[in-house]
């Protein structure tokens, strides 16, 4: 057998190598298992002693050479192959990025929170989970009230619960600072209702207002604006009597259906108003719960829900669409 020719052999055909095909083919071609080096190793034994020994030395080094080499070969190959992938013709048509953009619903807060910072309001955030004490309690709503029934709630094992409402806010607002004050609190809340029209986890705006002198009318004037500039200076605006036990006296208001502008339709239930949020006067419970006194101060809350405001303000009729991530949808609100 003569090495010194084989190896010549093996270099120049490598030297002819151009890809990762014809790498893989020169490997099994000599180093594969039926391959022309190990097939001459396997011969050894065949061979005398001493004979066996000289040429079982130069065929693994030879064969350690050719497999170094094979792995420098296809480090080579792979770097050039990648280097034409980067190569850039500047004749050829741009290709556009789709870009992202802000949740629909992160939109509408952003938007409302202007609108109220524009009034002087600050925005505050608070946990997602509270205690019985200020979701409830301190809201004037003891374990016998029949509100409680009106927000099923999601009980965690310690005892704490799942916010129903950002209306805790108000308390951790009110212990923490002075009056006077002014906030709202968009975040989460959590209630057991799921259906086209309710989610178990959906989005309100707390507002909080304590000063010397806040009337009634001060919460009508900021409420109309705020519908005004929400969905058109010309938005029809109406306060119904209502209760809710954290205020008194206690308001809903409606907005004049955007659709069919209180004519009455198919959204609106023929009545020609949208129900958007409530409000009312802080109870003076509320206050003797953070140690307001009651002689002095005077405010009002207000609370509405973000996807009812989206919902509207869209005419979307599935609030499920909000959570489900299609991206046709998500894309519609660049």
């Amino acid at each position: 057998m003569e090495i010194e020719k084989l190896r010549e052999e093996i270099f120049e055909e490598f030297s002819l190598i151009k890809n990762l095909s014809e790498l893989e083919a020169f490997r099994v071609k000599y180093l594969g298992k039926k391959g022309l080096l190990t097939s001459y190793l396997k011969e050894l034994k065949n061979l005398p002693l001493e004979e066996r020994k000289s040429l079982g030395r130069e065929l693994n080094e030879l064969k350690e050479k050719l497999e170094e080499l094979l792995k420098q070969k296809e480090r080579e190959i792979l770097f050039q192959e990648e280097d034409r992938e980067l190569e850039i013709d500047l004749t050829l048509t741009g290709k556009k990025r789709d870009l992202g953009n802000l949740h629909p619903l992160t939109q509408v807060i952003e938007e409302l929170s202007q609108i109220f910072i524009r009034l002087g309001f600050e925005v505050v955030t608070g946990p997602e989970i509270e205690s019985d004490y200020y979701n409830f309690t301190a809201l004037n709503i003891p374990e016998w009230h029949p509100a409680r029934d009106m927000q099923a709630t999601f009980y965690l094992k310690n005892g704490a619960l799942l916010r129903t409402h950002t209306s805790p806010m108000q308390i951790r607002a009110m212990l923490e600072r002075t009056p006077p004050l002014r906030i709202i609190a968009p975040g989460k809340v959590y209630r057991c209702d799921a259906d086209i029209r309710h989610s178990p986890m959906f989005h309100q705006i707390e507002g909080l207002m304590v000063d010397e002198e806040v009337s009634f009318s001060d919460l009508k004037g900021i409420l109309t604006y705020f519908a005004q500039e929400t969905f058109g200076e010309k938005t029809k605006v109406r306060f119904r009597p209502s209760y809710f036990p954290f205020t008194e006296p206690s308001l809903e208001m409606d907005i004049g259906c955007v659709i069919c502008e209180t004519k009455g339709c198919r959204v609106c239930g023929g009545s020609g108003w949208l129900e958007i949020l409530g409000a009312g006067m802080v109870h003076p419970e509320v206050f003797k719960a953070v140690n307001y006194d009651i002689s002095k101060w005077q405010g009002f809350a207000f609370g509405l829900g973000i996807e009812r405001v989206a919902m509207i303000k869209y005419e979307i009729e599935d609030i499920r669409l909000f959570f489900e991530n299609h991206f046709l949808f998500l894309n519609s609100f660049k």
